[in-house]
């Protein structure tokens, strides 16, 4: 029985009809504030709007889109110095699908997708992500794109931008090695890196190729620095790999060198290192493969006031007919069309044929002259990369010339100076060093 107590104290008896239209009015007001007809209209509440609003999606098995959807990235945006054989996944605030719809590196890094959890799909590289490169992760959204189990999606797509470690020198050195484009050999003292782990620094040792190289050559060799051999060697590949040439190690020189380490394609011409003495007879000795294939041939350097500066330089013009210009050290001018074999090494220097009623003595202007015949053997050997060291007496620096290159023929003319034959070296060898990387 139902019983409200009166002011009075005395209870005050309710019918039963009073009750159940009370309870009606007040099932009645409900449904009035809510708009809704019946409980079984209700949308799910798991599907939310990337504004985060509210809003419903109904429909049955469609689902809708959540801005929340996605949780965290790693690499997390805008990091820098990302080693190149990091971990890259995509977590979800909810179980997802790993289906056709999956997040897009960019530039592409082969590898693949794969579910490593509920919520989190994970990328397995099958090579490294390129070192000095940035890379930009791209998870797509909409109908379209990454899918929830419970059909949640991304409203849009949405990008992370990271930048990966510039490449070591040392692990470049090792590359450069194991594709025979350094007269240093590398090996490893352990099992072969996963592809992953290409652009990491291995452990190993270097030794040298050939044991007749010129000390001229072995001492400038230093492992994990920068050095002329190095420079040169990134010259020689980016020629062969139609790169631009400027011996920097940049990302398209690393994707060049992990595919061509991948694929096991090496070094298409020999490796030649050319020195030139300025000592009278002035000469000039060509190393081929660790053996003196020309040995003495007679040459012209810079004459008093137009010196050729000693040092070592990397080839880094190589045409077969060249326009010299420039002013000799009286104040004159010259303007010699059509050189021949030319190779330049230093600035407008270069090592190219020239007719002379005498070679071995300095008359160029910064130069190294060489006869037409000797000039036809040394130039197909020295392509952009070759390494070429001046050394001998100083004559004073010469003024800077001007020169283009031309693809005319030049005139017929004849020379009298024999091609020097093969010889062996008179350069003593080195001892055979090695070298270890460190751990």
């Amino acid at each position: 029985m139902n019983v409200l107590e009166t002011r009075a104290g005395r209870p005050l008896r309710l019918r039963p009809w009073v009750l159940l239209t009370s309870a009606a009015v007040v099932i009645a007001a409900v449904l009035l504030l809510t708009g809704c007809s019946s409980p079984s209209t209700h949308p799910s509440s798991a599907n939310t709007s990337d504004g985060g609003s509210g809003s419903r999606s109904g429909g049955s098995g469609s689902g809708g889109s959540s801005g929340h959807l996605l949780k965290t990235t790693n690499p997390a945006p805008g990091a820098q110095g990302v080693p190149s054989n990091a971990a890259i996944s995509v977590t979800f605030s909810r179980p997802v699908t790993l289906q056709k719809a999956t997040p897009v590196l960019s530039p592409a890094i082969a590898g693949r997708w794969v579910q490593s959890s509920a919520t989190t799909l994970s990328y397995d590289l099958d090579s490294p992500l390129i070192p000095s490169s940035q890379e930009v992760l791209t998870i797509p959204g909409g109908s379209s794109g990454v899918r929830a189990t419970d059909g949640s999606t991304l409203a849009s797509s949405h990008s992370v931008t990271f930048d990966v470690a510039a490449g070591d020198t040392l692990r470049l050195q090792q590359l450069l090695a194991g594709l025979d484009f350094l007269p240093v050999a590398f090996t490893a003292t352990g099992p072969p890196p996963a592809r992953a782990d290409l652009a990491e620094d291995q452990t190993g040792t270097f030794s040298w190729r050939w044991p007749g190289l010129p000390t001229e050559l072995t001492s400038q060799w230093t492992q994990g620095t920068e050095n002329m051999i190095t420079k040169a060697a990134i010259e020689a590949f980016e020629t062969q790999n139609d790169l631009g040439v400027d011996g920097i190690a940049g990302p398209a020189v690393w994707t060049a060198l992990i595919n061509d380490t991948i694929n096991e394609k090496v070094d298409a011409t020999p490796y030649v290192y050319v020195l030139v003495n300025k000592v009278e007879p002035e000469n000039l000795t060509l190393w081929n493969n660790g053996a003196a294939q020309y040995v003495g041939i007679a040459v012209n350097t810079g004459a008093p006031g137009a010196d050729t500066t000693d040092g070592t330089y990397a080839v880094f013009e190589h045409v077969r007919f060249s326009d010299m210009k420039g002013t000799n050290p009286d104040g004159s001018t010259y303007n010699d069309p059509n050189v021949p074999y030319a190779s330049y090494f230093n600035g407008g220097d270069a090592l190219h044929g020239f007719i002379r009623a005498t070679y071995g003595s300095p008359q160029s202007n910064g130069c190294v002259e060489m006869s037409y015949a000797d000039a036809a053997l040394v130039w197909p050997l020295t392509p952009i990369g070759t390494l070429v060291t001046v050394e001998g007496p100083n004559y004073g620096s010469a003024p800077p010339p001007t020169t283009t290159t031309t693809t005319t023929a030049p005139p017929a003319t004849t020379t009298t100076a024999p091609a020097p034959a093969p010889a062996t070296t008179t350069t003593a060898p080195p001892a055979a060093t090695t070298t270890t990387a460190p751990a």
